[in-house]
Formats: C-alpha cells, sequence, structure tokens
C-alpha cells in the first residue's frame, strides 16, 4: 500500500493538536536532559533547553517535508551526546514523531522503511558511550535509543494501512453502489423496451383489424347492410378488445412496486383459436397445420410462438392484399419451426394503405433472438411472404418437471 502525497495537510481546526504535540514532545526533551552521565535528576542545563527547543521547532516542518524533519530531528539527537547530555528514548521523542509522520506520507514502504533503519542506526551510534566501558545498563539504553524509531515507524505502518484499508472499502462500496445504480438503470431500459414491444404487437394487430373489418363494412354499406352492419359490430368488438388488452398493458406502468404481477397469463399458443378467429372476422382466412408432438413450452417461449404468429399475420392483413395465409407448427426433438406464409394478392383481400415500413419483422426477431432462437423472413420465389422461426425447446424431462409444477 503505497500513497505519492509527501505531504500532510493540518486542518486549521487542529492548531491546537499540534501545539499539545510540540508542547508535549518539549517537556520529554527537557526531562530527558536532565539525566546526566551519572544518572542523576537535576535542574536542565542551558544545552537540555537548546535540544528541546532546537527539536520542537522543526516538528511543524514535517507537514510539508516528512524526510527532512526526520532527518533533522535525527541530527540533532547524534549530536546530544558530544553536548554533554545522555541520549536516551525521551530526549529524541521529536525524532519519533518526524519518524512516524514520514511513514505516513512516504511515497513507498520500501523507502520509508530505509530511511527509518537509518534514523535508528544513527541515534544507535550516538548512543556508544565516549568514554568508559560499554556497561549492562548502556546497552540497555542504547538498544531502546535504537528501538524507539523502529517502533514509532511500525506504528506509523499500521495506521497508513488502516488508512489504505478503509479507503479501499469506501471505494468498493462506491463502485457497488455505481454497479447497482447502472444495473438498475439497465433493467429499467430492458423492461422499456418489453413493454414498448408489447405495445406495438398489441397495438398494430387490434387497429390493424379494425381497419379491415371497417373497410370490409365500407365496401358493403350500399349493397349489402346487413353484412356492413355485422362488419361494424365486429369494428366495435375488436377495438373494445383492444381498449381493454391496452388498458391491462399500460397499467404496469402504473404499478408501485416490483412484486406486483399482472392480472391475467400472458398469451400463448393455446390462445392460437382465438387468434385466429379474430383474423378471421377481418375476412383473413387462416390454415394452421401441425406436425410432430406437442408439450408444454417455458412461458417465454410460449408467448414469443404467439406474438410471431399474430404480428406475422397482421403483415399479411396489411401488406398481402390476399384473404389467405397458413400457419404451420412443427415440433422437433429440441425446437419448435414456426411457419406463416401467404401467396401473395389475390384479389380477395383489401386493398392495402400506403404505409411507411414499420417494426415489426425486428420486433419478432428480437423476440426469437430473446429466446435463444433465430427468425427468417422474405419474399417467397412463386409469390408471398414467408416467416420462419425456430425457438428452442427444453429437453422432454424438464417440460414434464415444468408442467407438473
Amino acid at each position: 500500500m503505497t500513497t505519492t502525497d509527501t505531504r500532510l495537510p493540518l486542518p486549521r481546526t487542529a492548531w491546537w493538536r499540534e501545539a499539545a504535540l510540540v508542547v508535549t514532545t518539549g517537556v520529554l526533551c527537557l526531562l530527558g536532559g536532565t539525566i546526566r552521565v551519572e544518572d542523576t535528576l537535576s535542574a536542565p542545563p542551558a544545552t537540555a533547553w537548546l535540544v528541546a527547543v532546537t527539536s520542537c521547532a522543526l516538528l511543524p516542518v514535517r507537514r510539508r517535508s516528512p524526510l527532512t524533519a526526520l532527518a533533522a530531528t535525527t541530527a540533532v539527537g547524534v549530536l546530544v551526546q558530544p553536548l554533554g547530555l545522555l541520549l536516551t528514548p525521551p530526549i529524541v521523542a521529536p525524532a519519533l514523531v518526524a519518524a512516524y509522520a514520514y511513514v505516513l506520507a512516504a511515497p513507498g514502504e520500501r523507502r520509508a522503511a530505509a530511511a527509518v533503519s537509518l534514523a535508528a542506526v544513527a541515534l544507535l551510534l550516538a548512543s556508544v558511550p565516549l568514554t568508559g566501558d560499554l556497561s549492562c545498563k548502556d546497552a540497555s539504553r542504547m538498544g531502546a535509543v535504537a528501538a524507539s524509531p523502529l517502533v514509532a515507524g511500525v506504528l506509523g505502518q499500521a495506521v497508513r494501512d488502516r488508512r489504505a484499508y478503509l479507503a479501499a472499502v469506501e471505494e468498493r462500496a462506491a463502485r457497488a453502489e455505481e454497479s447497482r445504480e447502472r444495473e438498475a438503470r439497465l433493467r429499467v431500459g430492458e423492461e422499456r423496451v418489453r413493454i414498448a414491444r408489447e405495445l406495438h404487437d398489441l397495438v398494430a394487430h387490434q387497429i390493424t383489424l379494425a381497419n379491415a373489418q371497417a373497410q370490409v363494412a365500407a365496401q358493403f354499406f350500399d349493397t349489402r347492410p346487413e353484412q356492413s352492419r355485422a362488419g361494424l359490430r365486429d369494428v366495435v368488438e375488436t377495438t373494445g378488445h383492444a381498449l381493454d388488452e391496452l388498458r391491462a398493458t399500460v397499467g404496469l406502468l402504473r404499478q408501485s412496486g416490483d412484486t406486483a404481477e399482472p392480472d391475467g397469463p400472458a398469451p400463448g399458443l393455446s390462445a392460437l383459436p382465438r387468434l385466429l378467429e379474430s383474423f378471421r372476422l377481418a375476412g383473413l382466412e387462416v390454415a394452421v397445420r401441425e406436425e410432430g408432438t406437442s408439450r408444454p413450452l417455458p412461458p417465454g417461449v410460449d408467448l414469443t410462438a404467439y406474438r410471431i404468429v399474430q404480428e406475422a399475420l397482421t403483415n399479411v392483413t396489411k401488406h398481402a392484399r390476399t384473404g389467405r395465409a397458413r400457419v404451420a407448427l412443427t415440433w422437433h426433438r429440441d425446437r419448435l419451426t414456426v411457419t406463416v406464409a401467404d401467396d401473395g394478392p389475390d384479389g380477395t383481400g383489401p386493398p392495402a394503405a400506403d404505409r411507411p415500413p414499420g417494426y415489426g419483422l425486428i420486433g419478432m426477431r428480437e423476440r426469437a433472438t430473446a429466446v435463444g432462437g433465430h427468425l427468417t423472413a422474405g419474399r417467397r420465389p412463386e409469390g408471398g411472404f414467408l416467416v420462419t422461426a425456430d425457438l428452442p425447446l427444453p429437453r422432454r424431462r424438464e417440460a414434464t418437471d415444468g408442467s407438473a409444477a
């Protein structure tokens, strides 16, 4: 864990803390200066005051240049014994504070360890008695003097690691919050696309049927009034269903919570007869052919198959100008093939109005891709249009288990 900032800014409201630190360190220096070589207590000599004032005056420098403060306070500690004082841990207290500050602000752990180790070695060498033999008391004092900067450095490293850990935790929490917000926005976008697709399928289907029924009613208004009235009744019924489905779909947008469920089940292939009846009322005869053994479908695949048939037949009603279409459902072992085809204009369907190209094919492809299938659409060489969708099927055991559930 490293940092490139070698400055320790002092908040304006903490000036009194800095003053208390300087005074406390100065008192320790004076107490250390009262211990003479004979290990007796007396009034602080002038040299003790000089060492204390000089060392404490260097402490504020650690805020802007911790390494300079460490070097200067260590140099003052090295001059203690030549000035006639005994080098003890209290008298080098400013050097300990500077070592702690430098470890906190050093650009690298190795550099901090090297600087503190050099300071410890310098103080150790400076604590060797100038005259006389080395006693056990002198050895213990020298060990304490040398260990003091190392202890201060270890404490500084612990505080530095703690600060880095808390910063990393805060950063991870911020990233997690951003990730949750991004995922929520993504889900909102996906839900908007889903609702837009549902609205497109609903409006395109029902409005196309109502338009076709209205055209039939207008065509026979003078010659066959009874058939015209029947067509208008079909228009009223179709638009009523459209309003009900539109109200149910838009109602999803008004729900206050995500736990609310739609009032009714989503349509599937079981609703195919009712769908084909609505097209029959609009004048489109649809032949249905089914091959293979049918089995229960997952809800997403079931809805996708229904919407593809609905949209493809809606396009036939809008653009093909024919009165007939064919729907084929082919059940394979691992997929369901849905085919919707027409033979092109035969003069029996209502005239197609000039409309700009819509998004029906795009929506069908998106639906098929969303469930892991694919869809192809295009004109047939012999005339007409063909839509083919291959939708994946679960294994028979999975389908049976889902049906039992």
